[in-house]
């Protein structure tokens, strides 16, 4: 099958690949067409995963497309931005019809769920990997930034940490749990969900936002570092999902503090955003606070003591994530 027919059969006549909203032109040409609102900027992500190193080869080509598109869109969602749409550059080792089939279904279902339209991309041969490029916009000047944090706003989280790094063994098949407690920790993992209207609506409200990927205390010091300040978090209000309540404490605190994958936005808040907030979205959880410093991050136990840090944030499969 050659490259023209691949992209046809698979991609080009699929629901999220037509023109409208922002794509005056989508596939079919030799650039996509993008026309944004007066007085928006265009905001821009790519993320590239390789088999092996940020998946498990082989895994269910469905799942592996939504993990992709869930993964690049949770960048749209740390600055604030609308999703429009996005490219993708597909390495394949072979062309095989069932393959590519449930991959642009999986894509399809993810896109259309994040509110993305697919407008263009490569295909070659060579060892599998997947390139994604996001496209969003956002208003002038209101975009989120990792800096602005200040001493005295609230540092919160948009749910549950843990989940993702839970499900990594038995992704890997080092692990067996019961369906019932599987399947939740597996579709954080295969299906992570890009907290996008959280973070539209922190645009006038957070001073400072990014996405969980390289686990709570790596990005939380990402916050620290740029706004110039210390991130305190309570050990205790790091938030649990039911599933990972119902295994070793010690085990998937770990995780949650950094293990990787959350895709949760991570925000600092002044306080009196707080109620507005956890009004529409009850799974936010305040995690501790920011104070004057110089970019350091504070795990804190109950009693109010410094607690040691796991070493590291997340890293795929052994390897050290870029």
């Amino acid at each position: 099958m050659g490259e023209f027919e691949l992209i046809r059969r698979f991609f080009a006549a699929a629901s999220c690949a037509q023109a409208g909203g922002e794509v005056a032109l989508g596939i079919g040409d030799d650039c996509a067409l993008l026309t944004l609102p007066a007085g928006e900027q265009l905001a821009v992500s790519t993320d590239t995963l390789v088999a092996g190193v940020h998946f498990p080869d082989p895994c269910d080509p469905s799942l592996l497309a939504q993990r992709a598109l869930g993964v690049t869109a949770s960048d749209l969602a740390a600055m604030g931005a609308t999703a429009i749409g996005f490219t993708l550059a597909l390495t394949l080792p072979q062309a095989g019809a069932d393959w590519l089939a449930a991959f642009a279904g999986g894509l399809n279902q993810a896109a259309e769920r994040h509110g993305l339209r697919l407008i263009g991309g490569d295909t070659t041969r060579g060892p599998l990997s997947l390139t994604l490029t996001v496209f969003g916009r956002v208003p002038a000047g209101a975009a989120l930034r990792r800096s602005g944090a200040r001493p005295g706003d609230l540092l919160c989280v948009g749910g549950s940490l843990g989940d993702a790094a839970a499900a990594l063994p038995l992704v890997l098949g080092q692990q067996q749990l019961p369906a019932a407690l599987a399947e939740p920790l597996l579709a954080r993992y295969w299906q992570p969900q890009p907290q996008l209207a959280l973070g539209q609506a922190l645009r006038r409200l957070a001073s400072a936002a990014l996405d969980i990927s390289d686990g709570l205390l790596a990005d939380a010091g990402h916050i620290a570092a740029s706004s110039g300040v210390a991130l305190c978090i309570e050990q205790a209000r790091v938030p649990l999902s039911p599933a990972l309540q119902l295994l070793p404490r010690e085990q998937v605190l770990r995780g949650a503090l950094s293990g990787g994958d959350d895709y949760r936005l991570l925000f600092t808040l002044p306080p009196e955003h707080l109620a507005e907030l956890q009004a529409q979205w009850p799974e936010l959880a305040v995690l501790g606070r920011v104070e004057v410093g110089c970019g350091e991050v504070r795990l804190l136990a109950e009693d109010g003591r410094e607690l040691p840090q796991p070493v590291g944030g997340y890293q795929h499969f052994g390897q050290d994530r870029d």
